[in-house]
């Protein structure tokens, strides 16, 4: 991250001093790094008795220090001057920029001066985890001594915008963990909570003027078991859904804002709408009574551009506004599929009659009509990056996701920004590549991949417009996850990464500063575990890479976290501790262990290699996987591994969006080959598409066409019978193309999911 200094300042103090008795601070280890650390001489030790003093408008901050040290010593407000000094001082200073704040240890006492109630709320959070962990535990147990080091750390976030997203329409969550959740982001100084209140699963949210969309549309009559891919679909049979009153909204809001946290909520439209047209069927095109969606996707039945359809829209907005002091409210805008809108009589009188082109144009004409009103109310409006489609509306803010591109596009156009691309932001994909991790919707995001996020484009980098780039988010989509402890699981340790991207920034070498985050890392697993979160913890996970150099193959092993030892076997040999990257040259089962104080931790590793006639050549393809699905990189395709079978999110499989592929296998020496396999991922209910057909050319031109079927998991064999020698090998792999009407994704491109190509 830019402008650290910060990686590992440790103390001269004895090894293991904090005990029962005694908690000594010898590392000052915060998450997210400040900007600035200055270390100084000595330690403040906190007394039995803590004098707090602070000025009316940090009033909530100082309580919420106390609250914590009143478990291991009294507390002690002082109001006024008083002869005792203060061990704990709370300073207005208005040289401070607005969220920023100094915080002081000295020897005598600690000194918080900030602008703001936030930047003294920030502050707070700083020392709070310079404090034993066991005060967050509930009870609190803690009752020794806490001597913390001399320093003074300066500080202030790099975005305005630091956001974490929860979707209640998918799995909905009672209203003591949604407090939780906020105090858990707040406490890692993210600001801002974005609200997923509607969709076509379930309307989350009390409006009084339409008893009907809790009444009805909050309750759907089962839900789908296990992945939207299985085949046969199953579903439990069990009626389910919730919502929340308008009281409740206000509590949280209300709690919310004493954590410094803006909620915004998202009211779906015109797309994701099914729960609300299932409570008010004049709102959808056909007027037909359709049910609340029990399984996950992307629906045709959206909100018809009716004038009782915006009388409806903007009545319910009017509820909502007053509910949230956030200036902003997110109106979706996203995967809203037209095709109710082409048969629909009146939508295209309604093209017509406005010039507006086509669908994207209604669309677009759809988000600026509600947009006017939510103006005139005195709020912007956010929309995920289709709202570009057809024009985007004048004041609105972008919320890109399915890249960078949409950012890039509004920032140019003057429009402020906020990136969350599935690349890096998507925590409801995987994060680990064995087969035992909890079901999820797809993908890889591994924890360093989000570290590595730039919220910046690159195309903005240097320009005005990179001004418009308010910040990030991370997301979760909640069609896996029924329970407040999965949503920990995919939310942390990820949403500790996002935290220092958005308020460190970016990092400038992402080795070095990722290790120096992995530091601090490992020993705040404590304070989660204090807390009670359920995180996943691969910290102490093994990872196998393939390399190649100087015409020979070997294999490297490595964990995250520094200071472990490594064993491991190949084909069942002795185990043997691991020092270096080993050669590999025939077929290998690699098996290995983290070892902690020679203790075994985290899983078992256990990966296959097959020793093909491709893997000591070169591959080439003719456009770079999407970043999204392309964690191995090209090399993937021939490096002797193949990706899992029951997932396309790994660092195996490569993802292309509507590209057409050439894919160029070059041998380090002309070579007999008899057989091609690899194979395609079909799931399309995920937009997956195998190709229909392929083509392989040698040195001797067009060696064969290939048709192929299209199941789940399309397998390629082509047995060339007599050995062909060839010094390269190309593969053309058209796209499938566009998605058609009727199905998920319709109108949208088909993505295109290859594996390892074994050559033999």
């Amino acid at each position: 991250m830019k402008n650290i200094l910060l990686v590992c300042i440790l103390f001269n103090v004895l090894a293991c001093q904090n005990t029962e008795r005694s908690w000594v601070v010898d590392e000052i280890a915060i998450i997210p790094a400040p900007q600035q650390i200055t270390v100084g001489k000595g330690y403040f030790e906190i007394p039995q008795k803590i004098r707090i003093q602070a000025p009316a408008v940090f009033d909530n901050e100082s309580h919420l220090l106390g609250s914590y040290l009143k478990n291991t010593a009294a507390v002690e407000y002082l109001k006024g001057s008083r002869i005792d000094a203060p061990n704990i001082i709370f300073e207005i200073d208005n040289t401070i920029i607005k969220e920023g704040y100094i915080l002081a240890v000295l020897a005598n006492k600690i000194l918080i001066k900030a602008n703001s109630s936030s930047g003294a709320f920030y502050a707070v959070q700083s020392l709070i985890q310079l404090l034993p962990p066991k005060l967050d535990q509930e009870p609190p147990t803690w009752l020794g001594a806490i001597k913390i080091p001399v320093h003074t750390i300066q500080d202030a976030p790099a975005f305005p915008y630091r956001g974490m997203h929860l979707d209640v329409s998918r799995h909905f969550f009672p209203k003591e963990f949604i407090k939780k959740y906020i105090a858990h982001l707040a406490s890692l100084k993210m600001n801002t909570f974005h609200w997923h209140l509607t969709d076509d699963q379930g309307w989350r949210i009390e409006i009084k003027q339409y008893p009907e969309l809790t009444s009805k549309g909050a309750y759907r009559e089962e839900t789908l078991i296990g992945h939207y891919n299985e085949s046969p679909q199953k579903f439990d049979g069990k009626r389910y859904g919730g919502f929340y009153t308008q009281e409740e909204v206000k509590e949280i809001v209300a709690f919310a804002k004493q954590h410094h946290v803006s909620v915004i909520p998202e009211i779906e439209l015109p797309g994701h709408a099914q729960a609300a047209i299932h409570g008010y069927p004049e709102l959808g095109c056909s007027g037909e009574q359709v049910p609340v969606a029990t399984k996950w996707g992307v629906f045709e039945n959206i909100y018809c551009p009716k004038p009782e359809t915006f009388t409806f829209l903007k009545n319910v907005l009017d509820e909502v506004m007053p509910l949230f002091p956030s200036q902003y409210i997110h109106i979706g805008g996203d995967e809203a599929p037209k095709t109710a809108w082409k048969k629909c009589a009146h939508c295209q009188a309604l093209i017509k009659e406005k010039a507006l082109g086509d669908e994207h144009g209604l669309q677009s004409y759809f988000i600026k009509e509600i947009e006017m009103h939510i103006n005139k109310k005195g709020k912007k409006i956010i929309g995920w990056d289709e709202i570009l489609e057809g024009g985007l509306a004048p004041n609105a803010t972008v919320m890109s996701w399915r890249g960078t591109q949409g950012a890039v596009a509004a920032a140019k156009q003057g429009h402020d920004v906020i990136l969350t691309p599935t690349s890096h932001a998507y925590f409801d994909y995987y994060q680990a590549t064995y087969d035992d991790e909890p079901t999820a919707i797809g993908g890889y995001l591994p924890l360093k991949k989000v570290y590595g996020f730039n919220p910046i484009p690159k195309a903005l980098q240097g320009t005005d417009a990179s001004k418009h780039v308010l910040g990030a988010q991370g997301n979760i989509w909640t069609e896996y996850m029924k329970t407040p402890d999965q949503v920990m699981y995919m939310a942390f340790p990820r949403i500790l990464a996002m935290s220092e991207v958005v308020w460190t920034g970016a990092t400038s070498d992402l080795d070095k500063e990722y290790s120096s985050f992995l530091s601090r890392l490992e020993p705040y697993l404590e304070r989660l575990d204090a807390k009670g979160i359920n995180y996943a913890n691969h910290l102490f996970d093994l990872e196998g890479t393939v390399v190649k150099k100087e015409g020979q193959v070997f294999y490297e092993l490595s964990t995250p976290t520094a200071g472990k030892q490594i064993k491991y076997s190949v084909n069942n040999a002795l185990e043997q501790t691991y020092i270096k990257p080993f050669i590999v040259s025939t077929d290998a089962t690699i098996k290995g262990q983290v070892y902690k104080n020679k203790n075994p931790v985290g899983r078992s590793f256990s990966d296959t290699i097959k020793y093909h006639k491709a893997i000591k050549a070169t591959v080439a393809v003719n456009v770079a996987p999407h970043p999204a699905y392309g964690a191995g990189g090209v090399k993937a395709l021939i490096n002797g591994v193949w990706g899992s079978n029951t997932r396309f999110g790994d660092k195996e499989w490569l993802g292309f969006w509507g590209d057409d592929l050439e894919i160029t296998i070059t041998f380090p020496e002309p070579t007999e080959i008899s057989k091609i396999s690899t194979r395609f991922y079909n799931a399309n209910g995920q937009w997956l598409y195998a190709p229909k057909e392929i083509e392989i050319q040698t040195d001797y031109g067009i060696l064969q066409k290939v048709n192929l079927p299209g199941t789940d998991q399309t397998i390629l064999d082509v047995n060339l019978g007599v050995g062909v020698t060839t010094s390269f090998i190309k593969i053309s792999i058209p796209s499938y193309g566009i998605i058609p009407d009727g199905l998920q994704g319709a109108g949208n491109k088909a993505w295109t999911f290859i594996d390892e190509i074994v050559i033999q």
